[in-house]
């Protein structure tokens, strides 16, 4: 049974840094590709990173150059390192799962997400 958790989300000021981690049970070893995408009120659902199990890596326009993905698959953990934030980049951010790695791809596997704000 895959589980996700997410860490690492807060407040923080526009042209500030925040690194989200997730966690997975160890069934996540299974996993093609894991990812992030986020969800702010009023806005569609937006992958923003993907990496798959062979370390290739993919980042949506609005955030590249300025994220970067990255795993530790010993740990089974996925991070997200976020640098020069911007209000816009304000969302609940989730850590997922699935078997095709790319930004329109639905994942079947999230976590219960963690909130960041940017102001």
């Amino acid at each position: 049974h895959v589980q996700l958790v997410e860490s690492g989300g807060g407040s923080v000021q526009a042209g500030g840094s925040l690194r989200l981690s997730c966690t997975g049970s160890a069934d996540t070893y299974r996993i093609t590709c894991m990812g992030w995408f986020r969800q702010a009120p009023g806005k569609e659902r937006e992958t923003i990173a993907v990496i798959d199990r062979w370390g290739n890596f993919r980042y949506a326009d609005s955030v590249a150059g300025r994220f970067t993905i990255s795993k530790e698959s010993a740990k089974y953990t996925l991070y997200l390192q976020m640098n020069s934030l911007k209000p816009e980049d304000t969302a609940v951010y989730y850590c997922a799962g699935g078997a095709y790695c790319s930004l329109t791809s639905d994942f079947g596997y999230r976590g219960q997400g963690t909130q960041v704000t940017v102001s």
